[in-house]
């Protein structure tokens, strides 16, 4: 009986995992060398609290090596002639090729706010999304927007899903790097909401399972919860080496790209609106930055004594850690009740 086991997505993905961790594992210690050598760190904002002062030093761009092994793994195991997986590769490269220029710019500089420019950040994103959305408009991609809990179509987008779709990839890949902030604040809640999203897409690929869940059945699309189970091990490697105290930070090279693989893969699913649910804990950390900004702006008061809303807490006397473990916390839950309205429909 001829059975070709790698034909299987699901062994495939495990495939990716091992590679993607085993490889971060083996590259980080040496990029961590070579960028103390260089003197690559990750300049400490002037107003953050007191307690990042001892940050001074630690290299940064450690998001360079993971969605490295994540593109490699994802090369190794996945099938090329998928186009959402040359979607993935590209928004991935893409989005950290915006982050490393971002990241050179603060080294070179020595200061955290002199990178690139917010509107100049913000035209690159939105190229790059046009770029992988016009790809997914092309093939055909279905523009029906569905939400939560309820199992037909919303209504069908047509053309506006392109803005829409390049608003979700910008938004959660902005909201990423909002949020990594903390010594493996980002990493885990990225790897929980991969996770999430990666069984959706599988299932979302999968005729029997999105028929009997009611969910819309896309051809292809599970070949991509290789992609995500790749970054999973990557960023788990990544964590080793994150957790506080951080001996790297990944800078915007790692946040960007993995926010937006993050609205990817929600849109290449039909679950934009349940990505609030699944990144609730990044939504959480950009409200808190719009009200107090805003705040500011309108009434000269702050709604909190720092934004994000991690260094909030921290001023507030929470130590580092527990900011960290309880968000950890808040990111588990959120995406139980996003697998929840798998079912409940």
């Amino acid at each position: 009986m001829d059975i070709n086991i790698f034909q299987y997505i699901t062994i495939r993905a495990g495939i990716g995992f091992i590679v993607a961790f085993f490889l971060t594992m083996y590259l980080m210690p040496k990029f961590i060398a070579w960028a103390k050598k260089r003197k690559a760190s990750q300049p400490i904002y002037d107003l953050a609290p007191d307690s990042h002062k001892e940050k001074v030093g630690t290299p940064t761009m450690g998001g360079v090596v993971f969605v490295f092994t994540t593109l490699i793994a994802t090369l190794l195991t996945a099938k090329l002639n998928n186009p959402y997986i040359i979607g993935a590769l590209l928004i991935i490269g893409l989005f950290s090729a915006i982050g490393i220029k971002d990241d050179l710019a603060k080294i070179s500089s020595n200061k955290n706010d002199a990178g690139l420019s917010a509107k100049m950040k913000l035209v690159y994103q939105i190229l790059a999304s046009f770029i992988v959305v016009g790809m997914l408009f092309y093939a055909n991609h279905t523009t029906a927007l569905f939400v939560p809990f309820h199992k037909y179509a919303l209504f069908d987008m047509g053309f506006y899903a392109i803005i829409f779709w390049v608003l979700v990839m910008v938004a959660a890949s902005n909201a990423v790097n909002l949020t990594d902030g903390l010594d493996g604040l980002a990493v885990v809640p990225s790897i929980i909401s991969f996770f999430t999203l990666s069984l959706i897409v599988y299932i979302t690929g999968h005729a029997i399972i999105s028929g009997y869940l009611l969910l819309p059945n896309i051809k292809l699309v599970g070949e991509l919860a290789i992609v995500g189970a790749s970054f999973i091990g990557a960023l788990i490697a990544f964590l080793w080496y994150n957790s506080h105290p951080a001996q790297i930070f990944m800078g915007d090279s790692g946040s960007l790209a993995i926010g937006g693989f993050m609205g990817y893969m929600a849109i290449v699913a039909k679950s934009e609106i349940l990505l609030i649910a699944i990144g609730f804990l990044f939504v959480l950390e950009t409200v808190s930055v719009i009200l107090q900004v805003g705040s500011y702006k309108l009434r000269k008061k702050r709604v909190f004594l720092m934004a994000p809303i991690h260094h909030h807490f921290e001023q507030k006397g929470w130590h580092e850690n527990k900011v960290i473990i309880r968000f950890w916390i808040i990111a588990f839950m959120s995406n139980l009740v996003a697998l929840m309205s798998l079912k409940i429909r």
